[in-house]
């Protein structure tokens, strides 16, 4: 995991409080609309295997076909039942969505949520995109996995980072598996920050913003960027409008050593953080546009046969499998988290051993805590309360029948 954190007080509460008056959204109940269901297959003694099209053109269009508007954007998540309330308590404004898909149309089958419209800072979650258009990179032919780098002043960002000359792939690994920032950054620079956000672009997900790289929300956050403190645009430019933004912050981040950023965001963050603030700088989304994201990245990724299975292996070195009280009883896992001042995230997608495609969104801002990963447990408690209102209890261990002596 990975994301700014200090053990030092922090800034005022009382912008958290207005912040979560202001964009809090309330839950309903209503029955989904029926949606077909792909057809399964159990061979003899193994697990059902759901036969998933996942080779569709991409000029065909990739977004799902329901709940779209018509100016491409996806609309609105569909109104379900309330999630259950977290069964141990947790601060500050909080969102949830736990849907079964179906495996053809993406559509939920069955769902709950707890502000699923409602924008919350992605930290770290945001790795998986970055690690979706360098596979569309590597596809295309125009990215090696051998392909090398090193380590400079330029592309260092906080935290740990891996060694001179890693190649591609172990990047790829250290940006999911250790949640590493500067492996995340090389990688992310090398595709092209507008590339990654074409992965959210592509699907209509227009609440969601991915375009910068680790230490360039951070240099911003700080006050460093010349270009972010003299503009009012950033928070809502889209399109080429925030390609070229987006650009300049980048030339601003990589003007300083990391160790700079450091010490002067840990000031930031003693002296006048604001959670108002992460909205205006981080990577975004709402839990429904990243669950969104997630069944297609799994179930509809676009990707040659290869791709695909360097996707599948990285992502199940995300954090979550072990967490899911259904984790015995799962076949296909892909997880990532992040977390920062006061922010917590956690993403995922899983298959059942009987076919069933689950995809999870959990998203804390403007927590109590400066240092979040301390709620991991309180977050997947509610994360697995919610899995269970959509599938069910897992199914319990069968006992062992003593032997007759």
């Amino acid at each position: 995991m990975s994301g700014h954190s200090s053990g030092l007080g922090r800034g005022t509460r009382a912008a958290a409080a207005a912040l979560c008056s202001v964009l809090a959204l309330l839950g309903a109940c209503h029955r989904l609309p029926a949606s077909s269901t792909g057809k399964v297959m159990a061979p003899a003694g193994g697990a059902p295997i759901v036969l998933v099209p996942t080779d569709l053109p991409r000029a065909a269009g990739v977004r799902s076909p329901v709940n779209s508007r018509p100016d491409g954007c996806l609309a609105a998540a569909p109104v379900v039942k309330k999630a259950p309330p977290p069964p141990f308590y947790l601060s500050g404004r909080l969102g949830l969505w736990v849907a079964q898909v179906d495996p053809v149309t993406l559509e939920p089958v069955r769902a709950v949520g707890t502000n699923p419209n409602s924008v919350f800072p992605l930290a770290s979650a945001y790795k998986q995109t970055v690690l979706w258009a360098l596979l569309r990179e590597f596809d295309a032919g125009r990215l090696s996995p051998n392909e090398r780098f090193d380590v400079t002043r330029e592309n260092q960002s906080l935290g740990s980072y891996p060694f001179d000359g890693s190649n591609v792939k172990t990047l790829s690994v250290r940006m999911i598996a250790s949640s590493d920032n500067t492996a995340t950054d090389i990688l992310h620079r090398r595709v092209g920050l507008q590339r990654v956000q074409d992965v959210a672009d592509r699907l209509g997900l227009c609440r969601t913003r991915v375009i910068l790289p680790t230490r360039d929300w951070w240099v911003a956050q700080a006050g460093l960027s010349a270009t972010f403190n003299g503009t009012t645009r950033w928070a809502s430019a889209s399109g080429r409008d925030r390609q070229r933004l987006a650009a300049l912050i980048d030339d601003d981040a990589r003007a300083y050593r990391a160790d700079y950023v450091q010490s002067k965001l840990d000031r930031y963050f003693e002296t006048r953080h604001a959670p108002a603030d992460d909205l205006r700088v981080h990577n975004l989304s709402t839990p429904y546009e990243l669950s969104t994201l997630l069944a297609h990245e799994f179930l509809r990724p676009g990707l040659s046969p290869r791709a695909e299975r360097w996707q599948r292996e990285v992502m199940a070195l995300g954090y979550g499998r072990a967490a899911l009280r259904w984790g015995p009883h799962i076949n296909v896992f892909g997880g990532k988290g992040g977390n920062g001042w006061g922010i917590l995230t956690y993403s995922g997608f899983f298959q059942t051993n009987d076919g069933r495609q689950v995809v999870y969104a959990f998203m804390q801002h403007g927590a109590d805590q400066t240092y979040t990963m301390p709620n991991t447990r309180r977050a997947f408690a509610w994360i697995n309360a919610g899995v269970e209102q959509v599938l069910g209890p897992p199914p319990r261990p069968e006992q062992k029948l003593r032997q007759k002596r």
